[in-house]
């Protein structure tokens, strides 16, 4: 992906916070939510992924970001959620159609549809998260990519985020935390804002390995040929639950699954092989957003999503709304890292501190974190 241009922060930017909310539109009808009494006639909109708004994760987050953003304005909102790739397309026309002043559209899959309405509606304002708006996501009917790798839509915001610095923590603390030596981390579809994490996370253990002297070997995923262990898709199901057996069965006892509501079967995996297996989330911390799975949570790989919707809002409904790309780091809190919450008894006692000092490193540029699918 190919980003020229480069926004070091977005002001309000803030950890992502830990309300949960499940709001489902269709194809057909948006729902319509919000402050009756609205102040500002300001319409802001989202269109999720396949993955759906109760994904607890990225789709989630991009939800309460566009909740809180209408708030902070005194405005309705609409979102539309997206059962399949179909239905991408007749959502933002959907959407459209009703009015919408500014319109997110959630995730890179998302990047032909969201780049074909931008280019035929000037006079309204998209976002689009994980997405460059560059047609990079863009393939033709035999499924290869068309996209041309420039970014060409004048009235879209790429929110992007270097998500490859804080997996790289994520894996430092796995390796860390591993009795057997062996962790895993698996993806949804090998898109760059999955892979980004996968790279981290593979990296993060290496320097563990460096540093430690140790031998942590990493199943799922290669870096370095870019091959690894995929669902097919972002929904939990049997696709998932057999990838992590797969990787279990590897004696790996932390996985870091990438994409969606994919960790929910992930975690039924490690329920089921038993021992003390732990789980790493992404995009939200969900030990937060899904407490259901919390027991198992080592930490989380996380993004800034709600914050970068909320300010999104704000500055287009403020007519400040412009195409630089905000790209998230740890630099500018866009990315981080979750607290262990109850596993913090059962790492080692010396893991906080190291991965304080590791982090400071990756700001400072002492530690190159790199991977091909980071934002440039």
């Amino acid at each position: 992906m190919t980003i020229t241009l480069r926004k070091t922060g977005l002001a309000g930017l803030a950890t992502l916070g830990a309300s949960v909310l499940v709001l489902t539109g269709c194809a057909s009808a948006p729902s319509d939510s919000g402050d009756s009494s609205a102040k500002s006639d300001f319409l802001p909109c989202m269109v999720s992924d396949d993955g759906g708004y109760d994904d607890h994760s990225f789709n989630e987050s991009g939800l309460e970001g566009l909740k809180k953003g209408a708030d902070d304005i005194g405005a309705k909102y609409k979102n539309v959620e997206s059962s399949s790739e179909d239905d991408y397309k007749p959502n933002i026309d959907n959407l459209l159609d009703e009015g919408c002043n500014l319109i997110v559209t959630v995730g890179f899959k998302l990047s032909a549809a969201t780049i074909t309405a931008a280019k035929d509606n000037a006079d309204v304002e998209f976002a689009s998260i994980d997405d460059g708006l560059d047609n990079e996501g863009a393939t033709g009917d035999d499924g290869k990519p068309t996209g041309d790798g420039k970014v060409d839509v004048k009235n879209g915001k790429p929110i992007l985020f270097d998500t490859a610095q804080a997996a790289f923590l994520g894996g430092y603390a796995a390796a860390s935390y591993s009795k057997t030596g062996v962790v895993g981390t698996f993806g949804g579809i090998p898109i760059p804002p999955v892979t980004i994490f996968m790279d981290g996370f593979v990296d993060g253990v290496k320097y563990f390995n460096e540093t430690k002297k140790k031998d942590v070997k990493v199943v799922g995923w290669d870096k370095d040929s870019q091959n690894g262990v995929f669902t097919g898709g972002f929904a939990a199901g049997v696709e998932a639950k057999t990838a992590a057996q797969g990787l279990l069965d590897q004696n790996a006892d932390v996985l870091m699954p990438v994409g969606g509501p994919i960790y929910q079967s992930a975690a039924e995996a490690i329920r089921g092989k038993g021992g003390d297996i732990a789980l790493i989330g992404v995009d939200a911390d969900v030990y937060l957003s899904d407490p259901s799975v919390k027991d198992l949570l080592l930490t989380s790989v996380t993004k800034g999503i709600a914050a970068g919707v909320e300010d999104v809002v704000k500055a287009a409904a403020d007519d400040k709304f412009d195409n630089t790309p905000f790209v998230g780091t740890l630099k500018n809190d866009g990315v981080g890292l979750a607290p262990f919450h109850d596993f913090e008894s059962k790492v080692d006692s010396g893991l906080q501190g190291e991965l304080d000092a590791i982090k400071a490193k990756i700001i400072s540029g002492d530690i190159k974190v790199t991977s091909k699918a980071s934002p440039k």
